[in-house]
């Protein structure tokens, strides 16, 4: 019996995004986003379009009032 996968990455292709600044680099395979600081400000990144980014961007609508 094999154990089940809790988590599934989005695959090779994409970007990483810096919640802070919007600075966008090409995710490198095998590396992921959250191990990467953004070049511009230093601070973590995170998966364009994963988990972490679209909670980012549901909280910023909430603060904007849209």
């Amino acid at each position: 019996m094999t154990p089940q996968r809790l988590h599934q990455g989005l695959g090779s292709g994409g970007n990483c995004i810096c919640l802070s600044c919007g600075t966008k680099v090409p995710h490198q395979r095998g590396v992921p986003c959250k191990e990467t600081r953004c070049p511009q400000c230093g601070k973590v990144m995170v998966r364009e379009g994963g988990q972490h980014h679209q909670s980012a961007l549901e909280k910023m609508k909430k603060r904007q009032g849209t």
